[in-house]
């Protein structure tokens, strides 16, 4: 059934059949066709301090407004990451700015951080039944400078920790101009210090402690991923989660659409996230859990993420050539392993 609706939907622009697809399934949900917002029973994990009923999420991008938490959470995701959001509503980059690879199972974007602002974001999941484990993920607005970013991730750090049960800083999109600069030396250790002091502040005021993950690139050197890890541990984030999208559109050439700007996900990235995380297990304090992310198609392939080093894995580009049953066949594979 999804294979077909899913077919009908490609007729359609991308980000149009993307909010077609994620109203209907709102709709579904409010007629009760989904059913409870629950968590497929799995093999359970503790990480970050939070117990998961399940290692299988839906990676962020796909609910940038938290507008679709408890439909979203009816098809079974161990846990739901809401955003990319920033501290101000923007429109993001001019359309069209989302292109479907079917050939390859893949997807470019350049979005560039739409979203309606972190306020709204923080009403709707207020207003959500769901009562799972949600996490936010913020960003810097696109006319905030580089050098000023650690202004508006503390602005989302603050306002999202009364409610997230973690927070995700993205400083990797390749969508918003300079961001991926934070990843790197002095620029990412000063970040990181100044977002954990901020973190022991609020939860000494408010008597809770909220997890702070860090997303970074696929696009880094073994080097570069050396040089990372070491300031992570040193800073001792709470979680890493690799990857984000890819700039290296080899795998794509002569494949329509292979020239857009933008960030790669799905297939082309499977192999190249899984030996990222890998290096990042092997280079990183043991202690720092890793959320795998980045061409997730298959329950063998969220299996092989855990088997390098993942104790989390998050879908996103899978789910939408997939749909709900990806999110089954994810929990059955990693149910088994465990």
């Amino acid at each position: 059934m999804y294979k077909l609706l899913r077919d009908l939907l490609f007729l359609l622009p991308a980000e149009t059949s993307h909010h077609l697809a994620l109203d209907s399934l709102k709709l579904a949900n409010k007629l009760g066709v989904l059913g409870k917002p629950t968590a497929l029973a799995g093999q359970a994990v503790r990480v970050m301090g939070i117990d998961f009923p399940n290692p299988v999420g839906l990676a962020a991008g796909l609910d940038k407004n938290g507008e679709y938490i408890d439909a979203l959470a009816a098809l079974g995701f161990g846990f739901i990451e809401i955003g990319t959001v920033t501290p101000r509503p923007q429109p993001g980059n001019p359309k069209p700015r989302l292109f479907r690879l079917p050939e390859a199972q893949a997807i470019i974007n350049r979005m560039g951080f739409n979203n309606h602002g972190i306020d709204y974001l923080l009403a709707k999941v207020q207003q959500a039944r769901y009562q799972g484990i949600i996490g936010i993920n913020i960003g810097k607005n696109f006319d905030t400078a580089v050098e000023n970013a650690a202004d508006d991730y503390l602005i989302g750090l603050r306002k999202a920790y009364p409610v997230a049960h973690y927070i995700t800083v993205n400083i990797s999109s390749p969508n918003t101009p300079g961001l991926r600069t934070l990843q790197y030396g002095d620029e990412l250790k000063r970040l990181l210090v100044t977002l954990r002091e901020e973190q022991s502040r609020l939860a000494q005021e408010l008597g809770r402690y909220v997890p702070v993950a860090i997303k970074v690139a696929p696009d880094l050197s073994e080097a570069e991923i050396r040089d990372m890890a070491g300031v992570f541990s040193s800073v001792q984030i709470d979680a890493l989660i690799a990857t984000n999208t890819t700039l290296d559109k080899s795998a794509i050439q002569g494949l329509t659409h292979a020239n857009e700007q933008g960030g790669l996900s799905g297939m082309p990235l499977t192999q190249h996230s899984t030996q990222v995380i890998q290096q990042f297990r092997a280079d990183m304090d043991s202690q720092i859990p890793i959320i795998g992310v980045g061409g997730i198609l298959s329950g063998d392939d969220a299996q092989a993420k855990l088997a390098a080093g993942a104790s989390l894995v998050q879908v996103y580009s899978g789910f939408i050539y997939r749909g709900p049953e990806l999110v089954r066949e994810c929990v059955a594979a990693t149910k088994k392993a465990g």
